[in-house]
């Protein structure tokens, strides 16, 4: 039987604060971010995306932003991203002293127009705008795509569109790339065919996978993508999150049911599954809701004696 070598260590960016708490109701103030920030330091998280730079308006728990990004203290070895959608939000992100950012458009024509009020042949030219004030003003860029393997409105998303977007963004000179299943519809075969695919375009750019499990494949996903020397992933304490723009899209895949898995398999994360666990338990009491993630009510009870 053909074994598949899997890697020795994975990097795990949390996007809680970000995916996490868009589309909560709920505000989180300042000052407890901060706190969650500092507890996921505590778990061993070296990467945070710690907000998105976008119409408060639009995305009141994201209001804060400047604040946030300016109080919060920085460690070395510990990077800080944020997430912005047009070349304004870059603009923000640099004046707000951001050193790592995620540009991110979509490949769905209808999930952009609903998601920024942009066509996706404007979107894809405001992209290069947003690289350009980024590098400009010294920010590591990762570029991104949404809606990958799918949209909820347009349905499969022609791969071909995917590659050449891939493409245009690499051309511009982007650091990282970012592949994002925004509507859950990715399946472990479309993982491995188009994520392969990437990773060999991308050559010695990190590549993130950023999975959402509304359709309960998530982790199956995430074991498709280590078959194919993905190395990279975004995941939520808890498995918040999800988008405001998209009817009945759900969380991320949990970031202590990943790193469990990751650990049992022998695959390092480097994280403090129990700590991750903890902030998970907190936030359910703070919203009053039950998050989709399943190992937190495991790993962070203290009346069940839990064999890993």
């Amino acid at each position: 039987m053909k074994m598949t070598n899997y890697p020795k260590s994975v990097v795990i960016e949390e996007q809680g604060l970000r995916d996490g708490l868009q589309s909560e109701t709920k505000v989180v103030p300042t000052e407890k971010k901060l706190d969650i920030i500092d507890a996921l330091l505590d778990a061993g998280v070296k990467r945070i995306q710690v907000v998105s730079f976008v119409n408060p308006k639009v995305i009141p728990q994201m209001a804060d932003a400047e604040n946030l990004f300016t109080a919060l203290k920085k460690h070395t070895g510990v990077v800080y991203s944020v997430l912005v959608l047009n070349p304004k939000g870059m603009q923000r992100a640099a004046s707000a002293g951001v050193s790592h950012a995620t540009a991110s458009i979509s490949a769905s024509n209808s999930h952009s127009l609903r998601n920024t009020g942009l066509s996706l042949n404007t979107a894809r030219r405001q992209f290069s705008e947003m690289v350009r004030l980024g590098k400009n003003s010294g920010l590591t860029v990762r570029g991104g795509i949404q809606c990958v393997f799918g949209c909820r409105y347009e349905g499969r998303i022609a791969p071909n569109t995917v590659m050449d977007m891939i493409k245009e963004q690499l051309d511009q000179g982007i650091d990282e790339i970012e592949l994002a299943d925004t509507t859950g519809m990715a399946d472990p075969r479309a993982i491995l065919e188009i994520c392969g695919s990437v990773r060999d375009l991308a050559a010695d750019k990190p590549v993130y996978l950023h999975l959402h499990d509304t359709e309960g494949k998530g982790l199956a996903n995430a074991l498709a993508a280590l078959q194919v020397g993905i190395t990279h992933f975004d995941s939520t304490f808890g498995g918040m999150g999800g988008c405001p723009f998209i009817k009945g899209a759900s969380g991320n895949i949990a970031t202590e049911d990943l790193a469990f898995m990751l650990e049992q398999m022998g695959i390092t994360t480097g994280l403090d599954i129990d700590r991750i666990a903890a902030i998970s338990w907190s936030l359910e009491d703070f919203f009053n809701k039950r998050f989709s993630g399943k190992m937190h009510r495991l790993l962070a009870r203290e009346d069940i004696q839990f064999k890993r």
